[in-house]
């Protein structure tokens, strides 16, 4: 049996009247009755509409509607009595506890007619092939449009995921079983770098067994600073001296290395950045972005001066991220943004077009280009990964911050030339061979600016994914680089 279907503008009129903007839209109630009606602000709260059982499942009622963009209202009549889905967004109102729907806007536009087949999943579904094709009613030609989103649902959107992130707490994010590497400060740094590398980490926190405390932690990018140093004229640091270098004298030639470089004298913030388990996520993805760090440690301490401290679990905005996409999976409808492409969101780093000059560039080396370069950039450009491109900036490979913990197997750094070794060399070095001829399936995770906002945050909350390269369609030309930082800023403003 097919849905009952209406159309209602929310407005005195005919709903088809030329230029009026209407979105196709599933109702579904699914929790049985014997007659089921749907009933909301787009109508006045005045007309009840009937939903019609679903053919197999009788439980299951449905109706389709065509709604004006903007925020509504709504609520069934479930055999005579007002009822709300406690499983879809909602708020108490005029009417009580009523459940609310965004419709995104498209300007002058009428949706064309829905597809007979329409699939379940939530409680109202917005028709995305309905809402990306749309025809201009007044002169009949069809258009392609890409989807555009108010303000106002912008602001709606974000709105819901500051309220999920600050009602669940960092506890959430603590796995069933699992172990923490921690390096004690007095080990060789040559010695911790080993270990990153042969436990396939890229960050480890530090403790202090003097103090009792973790006092930092030792990352990739220590030793791409390491390796700069050590290939800098004039450096102070031996590789004969790196073997019995410890972390802790590392991290005191770091500070008098902040404060050299640093015009003002003063030294960059070097306290741990760190939160309890029972911080909300919203907090603990903001220490996150406004530290620059990759990585927080959840520790837990019993007493109040923070004494005897356990470290729980060293979590990162990849699993804040995996926590967003699992609520709202089946609510997708509630969060307009999600269905949004990337390319119509101010959202990452993009190659600049045709004479724009206040784009941020976007940092590219060719495979032959000298691993100190890389590294140079890296720092300097503080960028994470860098594509590296052929002659036709077509992807062929990335080098991270991560890759250069290869240099520590078999002391590789001791016998290398910074200047003289390629990126194409240095990739090499990784436990997958680097072929110019092919993308590396475990660096180069990609996208398509035309992908939808919801799929890239899905595959970035994917362990291990911290940045997809957006390329283009069939000659994987480099065009943008969305990293997970890029799409927290968007969502938290």
């Amino acid at each position: 049996m097919l849905p009952s279907s209406m159309e209602y503008s929310g407005e005195s009129g005919p709903a088809a009247v030329a230029g009026t903007v209407l979105v196709t839209t599933r109702f579904v109630w699914r929790y049985g009755g014997r007659s089921v009606y749907l009933s909301g602000s787009f109508t006045g709260w005045t007309k009840h509409f009937q939903m019609t059982p679903m053919e197999g499942c009788p439980t299951v009622f449905q109706t389709i509607c065509s709604l004006t963009p903007g925020f509504h209202q709504y609520k069934f009549i479930v055999d005579g009595e007002w009822r709300h889905d406690e499983h879809q967004a909602f708020v108490n109102g005029n009417f009580g506890i009523v459940n609310t729907i965004l419709v995104s806007r498209e300007s002058n536009y009428i949706a064309t007619n829905p597809s007979p087949h329409i699939p379940y999943g939530s409680s109202m579904e917005v028709d995305n092939d309905t809402f990306q094709r749309v025809v201009r009613v007044s002169d009949g030609t069809m258009h392609e449009a890409l989807p555009r989103i108010s303000e106002a649902d912008l602001e709606v959107s974000r709105h819901r995921i500051s309220v999920f992130l600050s009602t669940h707490t960092a506890y959430e994010l603590l796995p069933d079983s699992g172990k923490v590497i921690a390096l004690d400060v007095n080990l060789p740094v040559k010695q911790a770098f080993h270990i990153l590398h042969e436990q396939g980490i890229t960050i480890a926190p530090l403790w202090d067994f003097g103090r009792g405390h973790l006092v930092g932690v030792l990352s990739a990018l220590d030793f791409i600073l390491i390796m700069r140093e050590l290939g800098a004229h004039g450096s102070n640091l031996t590789e004969e001296e790196l073997d019995t270098h410890t972390i802790s004298a590392w991290k005191e030639a770091k500070l008098y290395m902040n404060r050299r470089s640093n015009e003002h004298g003063s030294a960059f913030p070097s306290q741990l950045v760190q939160a309890a388990p029972t911080e909300n996520l919203k907090d603990v993805a903001l220490k996150i972005l406004q530290n620059g760090v990759a990585a927080v440690p959840i520790i837990h301490s019993s007493s109040e001066d923070g004494s005897y401290p356990q470290l729980l679990h060293l979590t990162s905005l990849s699993e804040i991220l995996k926590c967003i996409c699992r609520y709202f999976r089946n609510s997708s409808g509630s969060l307009p943004i999600l269905q949004l492409p990337i390319s119509a969101i101010p959202l990452g780093t993009w190659v600049p077009k045709i004479g724009e000059s206040n784009r941020r560039p976007l940092a590219m080396l060719r495979p032959n280009a000298s691993l100190n370069a890389a590294l140079n950039l890296l720092v300097q450009a503080q960028v994470s990964s860098i594509p590296v491109v052929d002659d036709n900036d077509s992807l062929l490979d990335v080098y991270s911050r991560s890759d250069i913990t290869s240099l520590a197997k078999d002391r590789v750094y001791t016998h290398i030339n910074l200047q003289e070794m390629t990126i194409h060399q240095a990739l090499q070095l990784g436990q997958e061979p680097y072929s110019p001829y092919g993308i590396s399936s475990q660096r180069c995770h990609m996208c398509l600016r035309s992908d939808p906002l919801h799929k890239v945050m899905e595959r970035l909350a994917k362990p291990g994914v911290r940045r997809l390269i957006v390329v283009e369609a069939g000659s994987k030309r480099v065009e943008g680089i969305i990293s997970l930082s890029d799409v927290f800023r968007f969502l938290l403003q």
